[in-house]
């Protein structure tokens, strides 16, 4: 059964289209705020998720210390929008990026982070440039294996690295534990402190991470702030994670069921390059429907979904408009130029996702 918003948002703006519920995202802002304050840690939301100036400005109104950018392209953004206190949270390297961040750094403050000595080699470039001294936190990895240093010793002797190079101050710590690995990332921390501290440095800065951890909020004891991203808008992640419920998923994907070749199968107009093939940690299907929760979005084409409806006690038609949470709404954000507005059944406008596409 199509809702009658579904009708208009088709109607006006065609299928598939991502849109946005504000009454949603103004809630979860609110409430992830309200959790930041209760643990008595600044709040930096990363704007991944969402990448529009507008809610990043929303977030700073409702008490967002600062922001977090992972690439310099998109705090280029963040700053045109008018925002200030960014955090890039990827290593930047290369003179064309010197030359970038010593751009931003004359316009907003910024701190970036560093998990290799080359990386810090390169940064009094950019403060040279700027004529301005330039925060740099060592980024450590608690767990995940991703970018950071995966020893004490090593965040210790980076952390003399900055302090002892020309332009550079040190900022701090930025970490993203495990949702169960906080006991290790406290033993790293405490270790990384003692280090530095006998080295006569003082982090200001000791950030966490993200929206997964929302349920460890305020468990590193030395935490300054917190950059959770996904919850402002909630996916299917965020729901099987903990940290969010199906209500509190603010953003959906509107698409048209297009064909129904048999009784246990049909095709949605959202296929790869709208939902994207991000199989969410292992979720069942790329997506939840929800009219038809029960069917399955079990395989892509790059325009076709297809519909795996054996296990559904309801079966949509052809021409039936459908609500999809995503699996992983980032990489689904990333995908379209714009989002549609809505509160309750109006459509309130277009919102550019100005920051999409920046890869570097």
């Amino acid at each position: 059964m199509t809702t009658p918003l579904a009708q208009k948002i088709a109607r006006e703006y065609g299928t598939p289209a991502a849109v946005i519920d504000m009454d949603r995202v103004e809630r979860n802002i609110a409430r992830v705020q309200a959790q930041c304050n209760s643990a008595g840690l600044a709040n930096r939301p990363h704007i991944k998720t969402h990448k529009s100036p507008l809610l990043a400005a929303l977030q700073r109104d409702a008490g967002a210390k600062g922001i977090t950018c992972q690439k310099l392209g998109e705090a280029e953004v963040m700053a045109d929008g008018g925002l200030d206190d960014i955090l890039i949270s990827y290593n930047l390297l290369g003179e064309e990026k010197m030359a970038r961040l010593a751009a931003l750094m004359r316009r907003v403050n910024v701190t970036v982070v560093a998990d290799n000595p080359t990386v810090i080699a390169g940064l009094p470039r950019a403060a040279a440039q700027a004529e301005r001294t330039l925060s740099v936190a060592v980024e450590c990895d608690t767990g995940r294996k991703r970018a950071g240093v995966e020893t004490p010793a090593e965040a210790i002797t980076l952390a003399k690295d900055i302090a002892g190079a020309k332009d550079l101050s040190f900022a701090g710590f930025m970490m993203y534990p495990t949702e169960s690995g906080w006991d290790e990332a406290q033993a790293f921390y405490d270790a990384a402190l003692k280090g530095v501290r006998e080295a006569g440095l003082e982090p200001r800065l000791v950030s966490t991470g993200g929206s997964p951890n929302l349920k460890n909020l305020g468990k590193l004891k030395g935490a300054t702030e917190h950059r959770p991203g996904t919850y402002i808008y909630n996916d299917r992640m965020q729901v099987a994670a903990g940290v969010a419920t199906l209500d509190d998923c603010a953003l959906h994907i509107y698409s048209t069921v297009v064909s129904r070749a048999a009784a246990d199968r049909g095709i949605l107009d959202a296929g790869s390059k709208t939902l994207t093939s991000d199989p969410g940690g292992g979720l069942d299907g790329f997506g939840l429907i929800i009219e038809h929760p029960e069917a399955k979005i079990a395989r892509f084409a790059e325009e076709h979904g297809m519909l795996d409806l054996s296990r559904s006690n309801t079966r949509p038609n052809v021409g039936d408009v459908v609500r999809i949470v995503p699996n992983h709404v980032c990489v689904v954000v990333n995908m379209v130029d714009e989002v549609v507005m809505v509160r309750g059944d109006e459509i309130v406008g277009t919102l550019p996702v100005a920051a999409r596409g920046k890869l570097r």
